[in-house]
């Protein structure tokens, strides 16, 4: 009987048919997916004897929101070509490491392994570069951003302690002293006793 049945398994078709094709299935579906965003990458590439600028090429795989924003970053000195900043029209090549610093001060570090000038989807822009970059701060790391009401006017000095005492717990310096003046000097009003007479101005060469 033991024979018997070791033989009927052997010989059934179905045996084993379910686990062998559900994972045949899965390989081929992830080569397919891998194997559509390669070929999109390709399709989105220069032309022969074509260069891609920067600017262009970090709005295509998606590190910068607009090609004007791409370009703007260039121009602050946020994008950086194998350590050196580069402008908006620098051409970039397979092999570049390129550092993009974006919102928050978080800076994206990748190799160029391929040349596009279309923005592409996610799938498909990761497929053009190797990425490096570290991982972003805590939340926690974070300092709070003091914000005030509409209409509460300006903080009051024990306001200004708090918010001292806040950023010096998240390592941030102490809040600068208001601007009031063209001349960068802070606006103080004085302080007179009441039925005091106002100070004495003092001409120069009385």
């Amino acid at each position: 009987m033991a024979s018997d049945t070791a033989s009927d398994t052997a010989s059934d078709p179905g045996s084993g048919t379910g686990s062998a094709s559900g994972s045949g299935t899965g390989s081929a579906s992830g080569s397919d997916t891998a194997s559509n965003a390669a070929a999109a990458a390709r399709a989105a590439g220069p032309g022969a004897g074509e260069s891609v600028r920067i600017d262009s090429w970090i709005w295509s795989v998606r590190l910068a929101k607009t090609r004007s924003a791409g370009a703007t970053a260039c121009r602050g000195g946020h994008v950086k070509v194998n350590g050196e900043r580069v402008k908006a029209a620098y051409n970039v090549r397979v092999g570049d490491e390129v550092r993009v610093r974006q919102a928050g001060g978080h800076e994206r570090v990748v190799i160029v392994k391929r040349l596009i000038r279309k923005r592409v989807g996610a799938p498909v822009a990761v497929e053009c570069y190797v990425d490096n970059s570290p991982p972003p701060p805590p939340r926690a790391a974070v300092a709070p951003v003091a914000v005030r009401d509409r209409g509460a006017g300006r903080p009051t000095k024990r306001d200004r302690r708090d918010m001292d005492r806040l950023r010096a717990t998240f390592g941030a310096g102490p809040v600068p002293p208001a601007q009031d003046h063209a001349d960068g000097r802070e606006k103080t009003d004085p302080v007179r006793r009441r039925g005091q007479p106002p100070a004495a101005r003092v001409t120069p060469g009385a």
